[in-house]
Formats: C-alpha cells, structure tokens, sequence
C-alpha cells in the first residue's frame, strides 16, 4: 500500500456498498421469519442451502419457476406504493409451481436498480417475505444489483425465483377426463397481467394515478396495485383431499390461453361466463376501451385467478374444502372432448 491520497472510489463510480450491506441487515429479520423446515442457512453466504429430508421429502422431484412483475412495477415506481410488488413478485412464481402439484419450499429474488435507494428496497424485499410467508415457502437468498447508468432514477426491477418439491408421481396434471368439473376460485383485481394494456387505458381515460378510483375506494393507483392473491395453501389443502386432477394460474393469455395448457390433447373445456360476475375494475377497463368479449377473455383474468378441475363426484366436497380455505368459488364449466375453450353466456 501507499500513503498517498485516496483515488476514484466505488462510491464515485455510483455504487454504494455501505447502502448495500445496510439493506442486507434491515431485510434479515423478514426473511427469517419465513423460515421453514429443511433452511439450513440464512442470508449473507455466497449461496443458500435447503434439505430436502428436512422438509420431509423421501423420493422428492424438484419444481421450478422464475418470473417477474410486468408493467405494473412501472405503477408502483411512479406512485411510490411499491410495498405490494413484492407479494405480486412471489404469486406469479409460486402459483405456477402449484399448478403442477408441488408445494414451493425456497424462493430468492433479483432487486436491480441504477442508484440503490434503501428505504424502497427494503419495503419491496419485506412485501417479498410478507408473500413467501403466506405460501410457507422460504425467502433464502438473492441478490441487490446496483448498476449506474442501467436504470434512469428511481426505476429498479424485479425478478423472482422459486423451487418446490413434491414426491414422485404425484404431479399434475394427471386423470383429466370428459365431464371433469371447473371450480374457478376469485381473483383480487388485475393480478399481474396485462398492465401494459391497463396502463393505455388509464391513459384514454384522462385519469391520474392520484385521481379517485371510479369503481372503489382509494386512488386509482392504489387499487390498480391490489397484488397478486396467492392461491399456495388453499390448492395444496384442495390437492391431498383427493380429486384434483389440474390446476391453471389465470395469467398472461387469460382464460382462452391458459386453460389449455393442462387438458390432455383432443380435450377441451366449456365456460359458462354467467357462473360467475365480472369485477368493477374490468367493466370499467373494458367500458373505457370499448373491449370486446374475447380481447377481455384472452387478455385479463377477468375475475378468476385460478382454476381447479376436479373429478364431478368431488366437485361438491372440494367446494366446500375452498371455501373453508377463504375462497370465493364459482362452478364455471366443464372438460369436453372437443379441443379449445368454448364460452356460453356473457360478462358483458
């Protein structure tokens, strides 16, 4: 070394590693109480380790899933109310891994942004617990990238990890047949999909994110941030009671897309579109951009968030297993032997 003056530091270069190690220390206390049976390390180690033995797995298959936010961060940043991304962030990965019959056990995250501001980073990351809390599944690592001159001021972005585990031979979907009943379980608004469209429409309408919400209370901004309503414990419970023979997350491509995704091929599904109302904010969303029907089915999930296809001698009891879980359950349809999705009845 030499005793000469301190030259260019990182910090000149935009990147604060003090502001780093500070978030470090004020997330610890929210990721450790998600912790679960099977963490065997906590934040801070070059990688994060889990036991599958300890989560109480013999013949375990792994299940993963990676995801983000979408446009609707683009809300969050502008309005400020980012503490609700984070659970949006764990939904899109951990409702996915259920649909395949696995329960999540670990989740880590991406937090990228151009200047790291530590208040903001932390309110995401503690939303991020808050929702691997809710769906029994650890927040074990991940990693704060601090990248001046990636990101314009403020801006920052998410990307989310989650690995789950079942046991062999117990995937989903499995046994879908013809005459196969659909249990559509309530969405709580938007979700995750489709904001960009959203965000157009806010836009055709003159509104600002601050103006009153025209279909409920609160801002615009705020409902629109409603997160993302997490379906991990309530299928789980649904899957052991026996019946069960899919599941599919009502994401991106709507109920036209996603459905399909798990019949057998030469299946389709028929929906009765009068089983069920459409919420306030899509006849709004729809009333403001003159949508049609199908642009709304293909596009949002227009109030169902999930679907759980069940044998039709159980659709009555896993109602009632739903139900108890805290879900709004509507009989929307069944499995046909013609492919596609069919609709009958209107939203509109």
């Amino acid at each position: 070394m030499t005793d000469g003056k301190n030259g260019i530091t990182y910090a000149d270069a935009g990147v604060d590693i003090d502001a780093g190690n500070a978030l470090v220390e004020r997330i610890k206390p929210a990721a450790k109480r998600t912790a679960r049976p099977g963490v065997m390390s906590g934040l801070g180690g070059f990688g994060a380790l889990f036991d599958l033995k300890g989560a109480g797995y013999s013949d375990p298959v792994l299940v993963a899933a990676t995801d983000g936010v979408g446009t609707k961060l683009r809300i969050a940043i502008d309005t400020g109310h980012v503490d609700g991304v984070g659970i949006d962030l764990v939904a899109m990965c951990v409702n996915d891994l259920v649909c395949q019959g696995a329960e999540p056990l670990f989740f880590l995250d991406y937090f990228a942004t151009g200047k790291l501001d530590t208040d903001t980073a932390a309110r995401v990351i503690e939303g991020i617990a808050e929702g691997c809390a809710r769906s029994g599944c650890a927040l074990i690592g991940g990693e704060t990238a601090e990248m001046p001159g990636m990101y314009p001021s403020g801006d920052f972005d998410l990307a989310g990890f989650a690995v789950g585990a079942m046991e062999r031979g117990t995937d989903l979907p499995s046994g879908v047949a013809e005459g196969d009943v659909l249990l559509g379980l309530a969405s709580d608004g938007v979700h995750s999909n489709g904001y960009s469209l959203v965000r157009k429409l806010v836009e055709v309408s003159g509104l600002g994110w601050e103006a009153d919400c025209p279909w409920a209370d609160g801002s615009l901004g705020e409902v629109l941030l409603t997160p993302t309503r997490l379906y991990v414990t309530q299928a789980l419970a649904t899957v052991r009671a026996g019946g069960v023979h899919a599941l599919a997350h009502i994401t991106g491509g709507g109920l036209t897309e996603n459905l399909p995704r798990v019949l057998p091929e030469g299946m389709g599904a028929e929906i009765d579109l009068a089983a069920w109302e459409l919420p306030p904010v899509f006849k709004w969303l729809a009333a403001t951009g003159g949508m049609a029907e199908a642009e709304l089915l293909k596009t949002f999930n227009c109030g169902i968030g999930m679907i759980v296809v069940v044998a039709s001698d159980r659709a009555e009891a896993l109602t009632a297993v739903l139900e108890e879980a805290g879900e709004t359950v509507s009989r929307i349809g069944s499995v046909t032997g013609t492919p596609g999705v069919s609709y009958t009845g209107s939203l509109l």
